[in-house]
């Protein structure tokens, strides 16, 4: 028996040591990591307030509240020099941000997929064109564009007193974009009615539309159903009212003078030219990324589309893009974020952003910059995070299933 144990004590293998097992180094690591992160924040927080008292600079957030004495130049919420605070210039600037970049990803997106897709088009001279349009726009800086087209294009405008007439009330010169200007009426809320039950009735077309194709296999025509939802419904529900005389709706169109226009709402020309460099030099990229989606898609799936019957169109749509957005997504959301955080880029040609506002005026006359920074770091964080997780939700949509 005693010769037994002793075989098998000589054959089963030595106990690993405790400083050698992966699990514990691997926690040891990740504590003495965070510990070191900690004391770092610790050190720098700690020298940013001696020098602050050394200097005699005040440290908080309570100048968020001191009137901020300047004027914007495009505010979406009522601002005044007189009677609005710093904090109120940090919403400003930060709904300026907002706005260009909603608008940015919206046509950045249409305009990507467009010259995506011509690029793979057997038209000799639309696919060079669209190589040409990639090639040349992303290889040129962003800024450069940028100041392209508020100096080179926008400045180049007349006058107010010489104005571009583009007909239906739209004035193009050089302090911007001219148009009608809308006055809502007390009973608006119809309107914003009629376009809540749109949408929600457009959700419970589609998913019973969806429901029904996975039983029986039978089209129905979402496109044009969700078009007159969105769309047709609440411009009924206008035309109604109209007629009953009871516009919701009315517009003040803007009015030619003797040497400027008045009445109506301007577009500064500050913001078309970042929208615009913005829009041109993100789709360059994103053709690129729905082209490479495109070609990810097995030549298999066009030729068994073809052979139902099915048109280039329709093969594109219905077979070819849903596959090709499992590739898309991801690399487009980069887009997506790139877009937002290059619309910083505006201070270089004066739009009053969240950069040029709140990291320009509002530091330079408060001298809080770590507060500002932190606050506009913070900013940029949360919009891309958000972005990232609605971008996300919208992949694992698209992902295929597994069964």
């Amino acid at each position: 028996m005693n010769s037994v144990q002793t075989v098998v004590s000589q054959t089963s293998p030595p106990k690993k040591s405790f400083l050698y097992d992966p699990k514990v180094r691997g926690v040891f690591y990740q504590v003495v990591l965070v510990a070191a992160v900690i004391f770092l924040f610790y050190v720098a927080a700690t020298n940013a307030i001696e020098n602050l008292q050394r200097a005699k600079i005040a440290s908080g957030f309570g100048f968020l509240n001191n009137t901020a004495g300047f004027d914007v130049s495009q505010a979406l919420i009522p601002f005044s020099a007189a009677g609005s605070t710093y904090g109120d210039a940090f919403i400003v600037g930060l709904l300026n941000t907002l706005i260009v970049s909603a608008i940015g990803i919206f046509f950045t997106t249409i305009l990507g997929f467009v010259i995506g897709i011509a690029r793979l088009s057997k038209n000799w001279v639309v696919a060079k064109v669209a190589m040409v349009y990639v090639e040349v726009l992303r290889n040129i800086p962003l800024l450069v564009q940028l100041l392209f087209w508020y100096i080179a294009v926008l400045g180049s405008l007349p006058q107010p007193r010489n104005s571009l007439e583009m007909g239906a009330g739209f004035y193009l010169n050089a302090r911007g974009l001219f148009m009608a200007r809308p006055i809502y009426a007390s009973n608006m809320w119809i309107l914003v009615a009629a376009l809540l039950i749109g949408l929600v009735g457009t959700f419970l077309y589609r998913r019973w539309a969806k429901q029904q194709q996975e039983q029986t296999g039978r089209q129905y025509p979402v496109g044009k159903v969700t078009l007159g939802l969105v769309l047709g419904l609440p411009l009924l529900t206008w035309v109604v009212l109209a007629l009953a005389g009871v516009n919701p709706i009315s517009f003040e169109l803007p009015r030619k003078g003797t040497f400027n226009l008045t009445g109506g709402m301007q577009i500064l020309p500050e913001f078309v030219a970042l929208l615009l460099g913005l829009v041109t030099y993100t789709a360059a990229f994103i053709a690129e990324v729905v082209r490479a989606g495109i070609l990810a898609v097995s030549k298999g799936q066009t030729e068994a589309a073809g052979s139902l019957g099915l048109k280039p169109g329709q093969t594109l749509r219905l077979v070819v893009i849903p596959q090709a957005m499992r590739v898309i997504v991801p690399p487009l959301t980069s887009q997506y974020l790139n877009l937002t955080k290059n619309s910083s880029l505006a201070v270089a040609i004066g739009y009053p952003d969240l950069v040029q506002v709140f990291m320009g005026t509002v530091l330079n006359q408060t001298g809080q910059a770590i507060e500002v920074v932190v606050i506009t770091m913070g900013v940029y964080l949360t919009i891309s995070l958000i972005t990232s997780f609605i971008m996300n939700i919208y992949n694992r949509r698209v992902a295929i299933v597994e069964r």
